[in-house]
């Protein structure tokens, strides 16, 4: 592991030589060779499916898990909206000159060698590796060990084409003790990795952060709620209510508690109801909803539960008030959103609930940094340090201070 570490290390003074041009005719290249293998890849993906169900995964990480020539070709079109991004790397960010003449810039840099550890999806390797390459980090990737396959086989595609380019293949590798033992061991190899970046469940996520030595952004659980507020246009609130829920259910910004306000309750949750039952959705209630309409009861346990599936916990408020302290504690800081015409309670609620995005009048299914128009990111960083939300290329660089001076001491 320490040898492995350390050629990673030193691979990243390689890739700080390389301007954005060339950066980005690499990435342009990535895109090409996944498309050109999408049947390789595809063939490796579908042995991890057919594992995935002997083990009986969920049908939301089976989602998760599967790629088609469609996805990779999706997969290809983020890395080359990331080539497309602007130069993230010697950004000077602020500028002066001191009184006694010292002329001081702030200028972003990679962070170094950054791990990433996640489950499931095969779509993060590209993903993943394309925004540590564009800014300028070099990539220790760690897949779940259900798409394993998947994940050699876009790992080796890449790794193709950088030493095609003359690089070394160090830039984007696997970590290749995927153990347990090995990622705790990485995670406290901290002369060699600069930053940890764990998504996943929730299991994974305390493993980290209750071992790590290195630096963690953590990419936590989704506990994603959306109220609709007394003073809401029912019919959008309905719209946007399935979307949030429905769109994708098995993703870590969709909603899985509802919040309505008693005043309409007895007016949209048949509506609810009547849309939910369309979309197949499992809906269980507090007794206040039971007495309205048909459904499962929702136990205290399933308030604090991240569904990842087809399944939404509805919980009636008296006021806006009430929807705020129901968020502050069942939420993960993720994504949260207000439904409501009214000004007044939209800014009490954007003010008043600490999340990484809270929404007026919109889909929590929006956090992504596609839809912020980041390109592709690493992930949902529910952290308050170093970044928060959607994580792109911006968010995987630090800064220094480069400081001109002509002959000055300190007295």
């Amino acid at each position: 592991m320490e040898e492995y570490l350390k050629e990673a290390k030193e691979a990243a003074s390689v890739l700080a030589t390389l301007n954005g041009e060339v950066k980005n005719r690499v990435l342009g290249r990535i895109a090409d060779a996944l498309e050109a293998n999408d049947a390789l890849i595809i063939e490796h993906n579908r042995l991890d499916m057919e594992e995935g169900e002997k083990n009986n995964l969920s049908p939301a990480l089976m989602d998760r898990l599967y790629l088609d020539g469609k996805r990779i070709a999706g997969m290809a079109k983020a890395v080359r909206e990331i080539a497309a991004l602007k130069e993230p790397v010697g950004r000077i960010l602020d500028g002066w000159v001191t009184d006694n003449g010292l002329r001081i810039e702030k200028v972003s840099i990679p962070i170094g060698v950054v791990g990433i550890i996640y489950e499931s999806r095969p779509n993060v390797t590209s993903d993943a590796a394309a925004l540590c390459f564009k800014s300028g980090n070099v990539a220790i990737l760690k897949g779940g060990k259900e798409a394993q396959r998947s994940n050699e086989a876009i790992a080796r595609i890449i790794q193709k084409t950088l030493e095609e380019e003359g690089l070394p293949k160090a830039l984007i590798s696997l970590l290749p003790d995927a153990s347990r033992e090995g990622v705790a061991k990485l995670i406290k190899m901290d002369r060699y990795v600069d930053l940890i970046i764990p998504r996943g469940g929730e299991a994974l996520i305390r493993f980290v952060n209750e071992n790590a030595t290195v630096p963690v952004v953590k990419h936590d659980k989704g506990l994603c709620h959306t109220y609709i507020h007394a003073d809401a246009n029912l019919d959008e609130a309905v719209k946007i209510a399935v979307n949030a829920k429905c769109q994708r259910p098995g993703v870590c910004n969709a909603m899985e508690t509802l919040i309505v306000d008693a005043a309409i309750a007895p007016e949209i949750l048949p509506r609810l109801k009547a849309a939910f039952d369309a979309e197949a959705t499992k809906l269980l209630g507090d007794a206040a909803t039971r007495a309205i309409i048909e459904v499962e009861e929702a136990t205290e346990e399933d308030f604090d539960t991240e569904y990842l599936a087809n399944t939404l916990s509805i919980k009636i408020v008296d006021g806006v008030e009430e929807a705020i302290a129901h968020i502050r504690r069942y939420g993960s800081g993720h994504s949260e959103a207000i439904l409501t015409d009214n000004h007044r309670a939209a800014e009490k609620f954007l003010n008043e609930v600490d999340a990484a995005c809270v929404y007026v009048n919109a889909s929590t299914r929006f956090t992504d940094g596609g839809a912020f128009g980041f390109g592709a990111e690493v992930g949902i960083s529910t952290n308050k340090l170093h970044a928060r939300g959607p994580m792109g290329i911006n968010d995987l660089t630090t800064y220094k201070y480069r400081i001109y001076g002509e002959g000055q001491i300190r007295e």
